[in-house]
């Protein structure tokens, strides 16, 4: 077999995400973005942490419902962090431009859209919204206020997508026809068995303001400790890791979404008093676009395979594969050689003819030659110290400050989650879910 292996490296972060490099600022480079994170909680913290790494920002205020949070915060970054528990005294500071919203999913759509109203450009973790019903009203605040909305499925910003990106559309792996793509996990903490706190009290928790609009319960802190675990809250293993898959094989083929989603998994082995399948498996129809043909998608999450995380693309063409895991790798199959017969359901006369023309067309010396072609296989790696998360905050805090549009907008979002929250309604439900991927809406 032969193989390459190559290294690769952006030489912005810009080009990552195939944005304009040379762009007119709407501001100068020298003034800090200021902005605040509303749910400081993993992905919260871990957002905040690279966007303050992120050349040109500066972290002024910090949200939360849980009172230990905003303490911790102060710890991390400072006694003078304006810090509170209602997000609306954060859209209320005029000294801050940009808001990212890391909190529990039903209350995504809500707060980026007011966030933008009150004329704050927004970074929301995915999945952009709890509900594909009100995605359309976030791609109309966006368009409405003019406000930057980027989504956090870092995988648009990678630069081994956008390296993907460039081999599938250069065409090396011939007609696209299937692609697979999976995220497997078993581990207490990825499986979202979460720590509580000790002290999550009443006193402690604004649990009224955890709610919002989901249905009223009586105070319980593991809801809000483990809250992807409940479909109140939450959006399951396709809101949380099938939107990824979505958001990377979009940006690599320039898929618009499928026309047909299909479900079907169930709760298997963490049965901790979750209401959301921890095995999650979809399958999905993909019509012939301008950018790509009629393929089939096929999802996988297993909390429960007990060999440890991983996740992956394969891209499976006509005359190639592609694979994403650790860097990208193609691998070109030679021509099939000779496909033997199958002569031998014949009667003997019948037998040698068959036989005598086939050698005719496959002689023994080609089929020697071309037993001995070996596959072409070639892999290209990120540096190790690589991020597409801080390439991720980079790109978005660049669009804030240039005012250029970003790869994960509104509408790229709703593309995204779309379908990957519609998994949910057929698993639920039991049925096929008709898609729309041109205008984001389910038909019939």
């Amino acid at each position: 077999m032969a193989s390459t292996r190559r290294h690769f490296l952006q030489s912005t972060t810009l080009t990552a995400a195939g944005l304009p490099v040379a762009a007119q600022t709407a501001r100068s480079a020298n003034d800090k973005i200021q902005f605040a994170t509303i749910g400081i909680g993993g992905m919260g913290t871990g957002d905040t942490e690279t966007a303050v790494a992120t050349p040109g920002t500066k972290l002024v205020g910090v949200c939360d419902i849980y009172q230990g949070r905003l303490t911790r915060a102060k710890e991390a970054w400072g006694s003078d962090l304006f810090t509170t528990r209602d997000y609306r005294e954060v859209l209320n500071r005029k000294d801050i431009d940009a808001v990212i919203i890391a909190t529990p999913d039903h209350w995504h759509a809500r707060i980026a859209i007011e966030a933008m109203e009150a004329g704050k450009d927004v970074y929301v973790e995915k999945p952009m919204v709890q509900k594909w019903e009100d995605g359309g009203k976030v791609v109309d605040a966006s368009k409405r206020t003019n406000r930057i909305l980027q989504v956090g499925s870092q995988r648009v910003s990678s630069a081994t997508y956008k390296k993907a990106q460039e081999i599938f559309k250069a065409g090396s792996i011939g007609e696209l026809n299937m692609v697979e793509a999976w995220w497997d996990r078993n581990s207490a903490i990825g499986a979202w068995q979460y720590s509580i706190p000790p002290d999550a009290t009443p006193q402690n928790i604004d649990w009224d303001r955890f709610l919002g609009s989901a249905p009223k319960r009586p105070f319980e802190p593991i809801r809000l400790f483990r809250w992807r675990n409940y479909q109140d809250y939450g959006t399951g293993v396709a809101g949380d890791l099938f939107v990824h898959l979505f958001s990377g094989m979009h940006f690599v083929t320039g898929a618009l979404g499928p026309k047909r989603v299909f479900a079907s998994g169930g709760l298997r082995f963490w049965k901790d008093g979750r209401d959301v399948p921890d095995i999650l498996l979809g399958l999905f129809d993909y019509e012939k676009s301008a950018a790509h043909p009629a393929f089939n998608l096929a999802l996988r999450v297993n909390f429960v395979n007990g060999a440890g995380e991983t996740s992956g693309f394969k891209f499976t063409g006509s005359e190639g594969v592609m694979t994403i895991g650790n860097g990208v790798t193609l691998s070109k199959l030679p021509p099939e050689g000779d496909p033997g017969t199958s002569a031998g359901n014949f009667d003997a006369v019948t037998q040698k003819l068959i036989l005598a023309e086939h050698r005719k067309k496959y002689p023994p010396e080609k089929q020697t030659a071309d037993s001995m072609r070996p596959i072409e296989d070639e892999r290209w790696l990120a540096p190790r110290s690589y991020s597409d998360h801080a390439d991720h905050h980079a790109n978005f805090f660049n669009a804030v400050r240039t005012r250029r549009p970003v790869v994960e907008d509104a509408v790229f979002g709703l593309r995204a989650a779309g379908p990957a929250l519609l998994c949910n309604q057929s698993y639920y439900s039991g049925k096929t879910i008709q898609w729309d991927p041109v205008n984001m809406q389910v038909k019939g």
